[in-house]
């Protein structure tokens, strides 16, 4: 998990954007979509839960790698390295600096 400021103030835009995963335990989680990036020929999404995991603060959000599999569907698997979350979280950063 990493912190970020900037997501509240996106999440009025993006409510629209919900993906439904299933956690570990079969249970569905609803997810607010703050971002995609391309970062290094891969796919990421920032996802914050729509309500507050355990262990989790309100500014926080979790990034997912996407992977789209041979039925088309793409599949969203949690990335657990810090290098690549922080570069993925510098990438949206400097994306957000640019749009301004």
């Amino acid at each position: 998990m990493v912190t970020n400021d900037n997501y509240n103030d996106m999440l009025d835009e993006e409510e629209d954007d919900i993906i439904i995963l299933k956690s570990a335990d079969g249970e569905e989680v609803e997810f607010v979509e703050i971002a995609g990036i391309n970062l290094n020929g891969k796919f990421y999404a920032i996802l914050q839960p729509v309500e507050l995991l355990e262990g989790m603060d309100e500014d926080e959000a979790l990034v997912f790698e996407v992977v789209r599999g041979a039925d088309g569907e793409d599949s969203f698997n949690i990335e657990l390295d810090d290098d690549i979350i922080d570069a993925v979280f510098t990438e949206y950063n400097r994306l957000l600096d640019e749009a301004e």
